[in-house]
């Protein structure tokens, strides 16, 4: 664990301190101290550290300078770099800077090693008490979605993602079902079967129930395609690569679930996850298909690539079924979100834009950052079939994100407040805090909302 500490174990100090301010600090540390840093050159500069050691060479502090601007990963690059210990953070910092880059300590730690030896013990990082519960939470569900992403299909499919839900419902006192197979069209999820039947795997609708039956009803959907590809309309070899990670949205909704739980929010939470493989079989569904869907509308497959947005309206559909306060679902649903603002920002919809405005200020304020797009109305006609009530893709690749929004927004009841993320769910590179693989991106924004929304 990053953050375990025995009590006993004497900690080394962690300094911060920023280049413009290290000439006049230099002045009130230690003479020894002092000569130390001038004759290792150090100068402060963000991202590099300094070991200073005590008069009898032991390791008795480590000063690092400060990055010009963020708190979330001020600490990020040093658990990699430093020497096996229990290190404290020594500074003047505020309780929330403090809880950010503790955090960014653990993320900065963070390895994925289910397929390989253990690497060498890393350092780990004493928490004040006054911050350590909220530091330990958020690492635990930020890890859990990159597990749960990182986690190759074999290893990861409907069962197994199955198999996480009821883990978390276990633990934390929840009740989890599911619906799997042919019992999807006995219980009129069509849209699901239909996708996730050519699958060797059967597909499953995964749900998790929790809190009082008279507090308001937060539903959460997540996509859970666990691997894309395609269908029929099959990906290049290049584009099925990541397919891995199509599963992205459920294990942020399932990491938001928990941190729910474990704050007590006020809520009677609602979570759904469409588990399914897309997949390619004498059974599979085609291009041009017509399939139903729970809330009764037609749909004409234009591309079965575009799968995930059609196992989202079933469950979508059934969310508003419980007269919700609020409905969020998480999607890795589309490459136009990337074309428009990358890998690191997702776009956020909603049918109330002052919803998405103070999601996306949540997310500035804990350093999870959102872009709020528009729900424009006048694109839906790019969605109209011939045969059908509405075809699953835009007669234009342009505004793809905008329109994927647009249908699923078909199965949502319009008086209900209704969020959907377009989230990546993966960094491309390795950065300090953000390894190379699976990634929360939107989760600490989301949650920093409810917190407020529901106290």
């Amino acid at each position: 664990m990053s953050y375990t500490c025995d009590h006993e174990t004497p900690t080394i100090p962690l300094l911060p301190v920023a280049a413009a301010d290290y000439e006049a600090w230099l002045k009130t540390v230690p003479q020894r101290h002092r000569r130390w840093l001038e004759s290792a050159g150090f100068s402060a500069k963000p991202g590099k550290w300094c070991a200073v050691p005590d008069e009898n060479g032991r390791l008795e502090a480590v000063v690092f300078g400060m990055a010009e601007e963020g708190w979330l990963y001020q600490l990020a690059a040093l658990p990699p770099e430093l020497p096996e210990g229990c290190y404290r953070l020594v500074s003047v910092w505020n309780e929330d800077q403090r809880i950010q880059a503790s955090l960014g300590w653990g993320l900065g730690a963070y390895r994925f090693e289910r397929y390989r030896k253990p690497g060498t013990p890393l350092p780990v990082l004493h928490l004040d008490t006054d911050i350590a519960p909220i530091v330990k939470k958020m690492h635990t569900a930020q890890s859990l979605v990159r597990d749960l992403v990182n986690t190759p299909t074999e290893d990861m499919g409907p069962e197994e993602l199955a198999g996480a839900v009821f883990r978390v419902a276990d633990r934390l006192g929840a009740t989890a079902e599911v619906v799997q197979g042919d019992d999807l069209l006995t219980r009129n999820y069509p849209a699901i079967h239909a996708v996730g039947r050519a699958a060797t795997r059967a597909p499953r609708l995964v749900t998790l129930s929790w809190g009082d039956k008279d507090d308001p009803v937060l539903a959460l959907v997540g996509k859970g395609v666990c691997f894309d590809t395609g269908g029929l309309d099959i990906k290049p070899a290049a584009g099925m690569k990541l397919m891995k990670k199509d599963m992205g949205g459920a294990a942020h909704v399932l990491a938001l679930a928990q941190l729910v739980i474990e704050y007590e929010l006020p809520v009677r939470l609602q979570l759904l996850i469409p588990a399914v493989e897309n997949a390619i079989s004498g059974n599979a569904y085609r291009p041009g298909d017509v399939i139903e869907t729970r809330k009764g509308l037609s749909v004409e497959i234009g591309n079965t690539d575009a799968e995930g947005r059609v196992v989202l309206a079933d469950a979508l559909c059934r969310a508003c079924e419980e007269k919700p306060d609020l409905v969020i679902d998480f999607a890795t649903l589309t490459g136009a979100a990337r074309v428009a603002l990358g890998t690191d920002l997702p776009p956020v919809f909603s049918n109330h834009l002052e919803i998405a405005q103070s999601i996306t200020a949540a997310g500035e304020r804990v350093e999870d950052p959102l872009w709020t797009m528009p729900l424009y109305q006048p694109y839906k006609t790019l969605l109209k079939s011939e045969i059908a009530d509405l075809n699953n893709i835009g007669s234009t690749s342009y505004g793809g994100c905008i329109t994927a929004a647009l249908f699923l927004e078909h199965f949502v009841e319009p008086q209900i407040p209704w969020v959907h993320i377009d989230t990546f769910a993966w960094n491309q590179s390795s950065r300090p805090g953000r390894p190379l693989g699976g990634e929360a991106l939107g989760l600490r924004a989301v949650f920093n909302y409810l917190r407020e929304r529901y106290g």
